[in-house]
């Protein structure tokens, strides 16, 4: 994390430079399938900012107890505690609305964006700039997820937050409450964000950013140029290279080994009738 950047850039980051979905394109699963209605897209976007903001101060705290080695099984540990603890407040005190989301509540526990603001920056700075990292990326979400839910409403069904604002005025286009609608609101608004920003991001997203892949981002150019002059040279040094000779194939049938040739016995000699042999005795 670069020292000059400001409180105030850390929290507003977020929203619109670097929204995690419509900059980034990450969480982009919940952000469609939550988003038909303005209502569902803004509880959505809310409950990951509370998971996110609690997540973000404990991995924090945590950053220099956590064995780096398991470091990503003890992020999700802390992040499923606090998806546990919004289910079980949504379930008791807005249960139309978890009845909505249904399962896309538990699956805050693998949304991208709390595992990689973990990893990106709570694991690496102080716990009140964490908190401000934190409330700016889950706005960002929030407003997307609303925009996207109040625009896919409106022109889906005619409505805005449940009020009939088209009445008599425009038929609904059913198409924006199904998945292509979402693909395609989703695409114009990332156009617009990105027309916005001028779609550059900092170095931050890049291999930099991760633990032990800066030295290979810095040195890909070196490396990418000495493969390529390596190449040339392995080839030419093939073809120099006579082939060797074949070696001589010899058919022998599977399981059997020949058995070594043994000398012919020497003929015996004829035996001598027994009554001459007893002749010459005599």
């Amino acid at each position: 994390m670069d020292e000059k950047k400001s409180k105030l850039q850390i929290l507003t980051n977020g929203i619109i430079k670097e929204n995690p979905t419509l900059v980034l394109l990450i969480g982009c699963c919940p952000f469609l399938a939550t988003s038909t209605s303005a209502i569902n897209g803004a509880g959505m976007g809310m409950a990951t900012t509370a998971v996110l903001i609690c997540s973000n101060i404990v991995i924090s705290i945590l950053k220099n107890v956590i064995p780096n080695r398991v470091r990503i099984p003890c992020y999700i540990t802390i992040i499923a505690g606090f998806v546990t603890i919004v289910q079980f407040l949504l379930q008791a005190y807005l249960p139309d609305l978890n009845k909505s989301l249904g399962l896309f509540i538990p699956l805050i526990v693998v949304n991208c964006i709390i595992l990689g603001r973990a990893e990106m920056f709570a694991s690496k700075n102080s716990i009140f700039d964490s908190f401000l990292d934190g409330i700016g990326n889950g706005l960002g979400f929030t407003l997307a997820l609303f925009c996207m839910g109040a625009i896919r409403e409106f022109l889906g069904g005619g409505t805005v937050l449940g009020h009939e604002v088209t009445t008599n005025l425009i038929e609904p286009m059913t198409m924006f409450v199904l998945p292509a609608g979402g693909f395609f609101v989703f695409g114009v608004l990332a156009a617009v964000v990105n027309k916005i920003t001028g779609g550059k991001l900092s170095r931050e997203f890049s291999c930099a950013g991760c633990p032990g892949d800066s030295a290979l981002a810095d040195n890909a150019d070196q490396i990418i140029a000495n493969i390529k002059a390596a190449a040339p040279a392995a080839e030419t040094k093939n073809a120099e290279t006579p082939a060797a000779p074949a070696a001589p194939v010899t058919e022998e049938k599977s399981g059997e080994t020949a058995a070594p040739e043994t000398p012919a016995p020497a003929a015996e000699a004829p035996a001598e009738d027994a009554d001459s042999k007893e002749g010459g005795d005599k």
